[in-house]
């Protein structure tokens, strides 16, 4: 096994398993929060929907390139090859739809009460559950399409009509039917980057202007409730920012990998570590800066009887 293919086995392994233990983390968090009567807010359960996304990234891919890398024999067979990128596909998916919609929904909730989002405010809660719901079986529908172009590295097909995955293959087509499925797989996240990009833009408005009201305020007259919601919309700023970086590059890589005839090993297993870097940090992001994650437990820990708490960013 050559030193190369050992380093990025390491990579894959340290990145699933460090991804995989921030996500669990994060959703026993919650658990607790839940367990313990802390009521939750709309935004805990999109990004409840974001760490489901993560693990099931890590999981189905982290773990078979891990094995590949490692020099271990994955014969997944064209149903195994399917279902494991279809599921990656959807995780995908999941991952950008949920950020588009925790960013969409932050800049509704800070939003000026003059402001155009105003009459989402009271509105925009009750269809949170029902739009997480519709946007994953939009993937579930668009990714059908990966079923029909993935199969085992064992088939039967010529192998000049392959393309090599790692642990598995896809089959080539035309270049007219592979621009259109690579625009129609291409096109909800397009949509999804597109609002976050407008959305992000709209809350670091909202911020500047309310830092230069607070220029106008004693201290003392700041309402505690505003910093932390200013402190919950950089939060989701910074893990917006993160997903569209990561995004970009994991694009570009992809692109390189699309139209490379016979890809390396190399490659595709760059693609992929790219590809994980978001699923494996954003955890950690949301920990070190939504601090009411723990202070709300131990507080309801200590106190099982005291009324129902209500979390704040």
């Amino acid at each position: 096994m050559a030193a190369s293919e050992v380093v990025i086995g390491v990579i894959f392994l340290s990145q699933t398993v460090i991804g995989v233990l921030g996500n669990s983390s994060l959703l026993y968090h919650y658990l607790v929060l839940y367990s313990t009567r802390c009521r939750l807010r709309c935004t805990d359960l999109i990004l409840k929907h974001l760490i489901v996304a993560n693990l099931l990234t890590l999981l189905v891919r982290g773990v078979p390139y891990t094995m590949a890398a490692f020099g271990w024999q994955v014969s997944l067979g064209d149903v195994g090859c399917k279902v494991l990128f279809y599921l990656h596909r959807i995780s995908r998916g999941g991952s950008v739809g949920s950020t588009c919609f925790l960013s969409v929904f932050q800049a509704i909730i800070i939003s000026p009460m003059d402001s155009r989002w105003a009459g989402l405010k009271v509105k925009a809660p009750k269809y949170v559950g029902s739009s997480l719901c519709l946007m994953w079986a939009l993937y579930s529908l668009v990714n059908v399409i990966f079923l029909m172009y993935i199969t085992g590295n064992w088939s039967k097909k010529n192998l000049t009509s392959l393309k090599y995955h790692g642990y598995c293959s896809s089959i080539r087509h035309d270049k007219t039917t592979e621009s259109l499925c690579a625009a129609l797989l291409f096109l909800p996240d397009a949509l999804c980057v597109g609002l976050m990009l407008w959305t992000s833009s709209s809350m670091v408005s909202i911020l500047y202007r309310h830092k230069q009201q607070m220029r106008h305020i004693h201290r003392t007259h700041v309402s505690p409730g505003s910093s932390l919601e200013s402190r919950a919309t950089k939060t989701i700023l910074l893990l917006v920012s993160t997903y569209v970086s990561f995004y970009t590059l994991s694009c570009i890589f992809q692109m390189c990998l699309s139209f490379t005839y016979n890809p390396t090993w190399f490659l595709v297993s760059t693609c992929t570590i790219v590809s994980g870097f978001f699923p494996a940090v954003s955890p950690f992001l949301l920990l070190s800066r939504d601090s009411s994650l723990c202070t709300c437990c131990f507080a309801n820990i200590r106190n099982t009887k005291a009324p129902i708490h209500m979390r704040n960013m």
